[in-house]
């Protein structure tokens, strides 16, 4: 297990998700804009789903980063790696607040973390599952220079999505503390 890092971008700090962020992730879950990623949830839902977000880096010693803005600490959305226990494969995941979108904050998030997984826990391959009517994420991962792959596993057969393969980065362009 690794511990767990603080990355700095250069408008951004990735840390690990903690009470400070409850409220804005119940929000988040609780709203539509949650559609995507399983909600609108119940309350009782959106809580347990962001206590396996913190519990993941307690299991894992990795997971998905609470993204702040370096000049306020505003809380962003959360990025980073998510490999529940039966997934088929290592992922990049993402999910931004309304008052994030349009700045770039998500590339830039998603980009350190896409660096950390190749580059800090020797991670082979990353994919991201997205939602096949998430324009925004689809958008995204290509901005990224991740590829529809057509025959990667699905992680929910049941719920087919599409799966974007994430290239190995050139270099190192995060900071972590």
């Amino acid at each position: 297990m690794s511990q767990s890092p603080t990355i700095r971008t250069d408008r951004l700090i990735l840390r690990k998700p903690d009470a400070s962020d409850l409220d804005a992730v119940l929000a988040f879950f609780q709203s539509e804009r949650a559609e995507y990623v399983g909600g609108p949830y119940t309350l009782g839902k959106a809580w347990r789903q962001f206590a396996a977000e913190v519990g993941h880096w307690d299991l894992l010693g990795y997971g998905m980063w609470s993204v702040t803005t370096k000049d306020t600490g505003e809380t962003l959305g959360l990025v980073g790696p998510w490999t529940p226990a039966d997934w088929p494969e290592t992922e990049i995941g993402w999910f931004m607040f309304e008052n994030a979108e349009g700045k770039g904050y998500a590339f830039e998030a998603a980009q350190a973390a896409v660096n950390h997984a190749y580059e800090t826990l020797g991670w082979d391959t990353a994919v991201s599952y997205i939602d096949k009517d998430n324009t925004r994420s689809i958008a995204l991962a290509e901005r990224l220079g991740a590829s529809f792959d057509p025959n990667a596993p699905q992680p929910k057969p049941d719920m087919p999505c599409l799966v974007y393969r994430h290239p190995r980065p050139a270099s190192q362009s995060e900071t972590i503390q």
